[in-house]
């Protein structure tokens, strides 16, 4: 159980951190309207942590319940599935500055964690629900982003000066 313990850790800490350094703070997103019930920039990065930890320990339960390698199999294809959706989330939104494509993104990323939370409900009853916090704040960031797209839209559109 340790090893596996230690590749979930690794595995959440790199998805945090490659999400992270794909996060540019600055004077784009500064001056994108937010509406008022967006949490602060600083709650963002905790919130993550807490929600990686345990989809981390979602991942652990996950492994040592599966009943077989195929369950075990798909365990990893479902994280990683979810992996990829919850990495390009961030370059859409900061680097392209597409929060528009970004809220198509994310109902990929919304249902990347639900198909978690059903493919391993039938072994690992807990982890599924060690996943829910996970569902529930991508929905809130999935209403989050659709807020910010209605407040600047359009988006993609450059004007040239002359």
């Amino acid at each position: 159980m340790t090893l596996t313990i230690i590749v979930a850790l690794l595995c959440a800490v790199a998805i945090a951190g490659i999400g992270g350094a794909l996060t540019v703070i600055g004077p784009w997103y500064q001056a994108l309207r937010k509406p008022s019930w967006q949490p602060p920039d600083w709650a963002f990065g905790p919130a993550w942590a807490v929600i990686l930890g345990l989809a981390a320990w979602a991942g652990v339960l996950a492994w040592e319940a599966a009943p077989d390698d195929a369950a075990r199999t798909r365990v990893i294809a479902l994280f990683a599935i979810n992996g990829v959706f919850h990495i390009l989330w961030n370059p859409l939104f900061f680097r392209w500055r597409r929060p528009d494509w970004a809220l198509i993104e994310v109902v990929f990323l919304w249902l990347s964690v639900l198909a978690l939370i059903i493919g391993v409900a039938p072994f690992a009853p807990d982890a599924a629900w060690f996943l829910s916090p996970y569902l529930a704040w991508v929905a809130f960031a999935a209403f989050l982003n659709l807020a910010v797209v209605r407040l600047n839209r359009p988006f993609g559109i450059r004007v040239e000066t002359v």
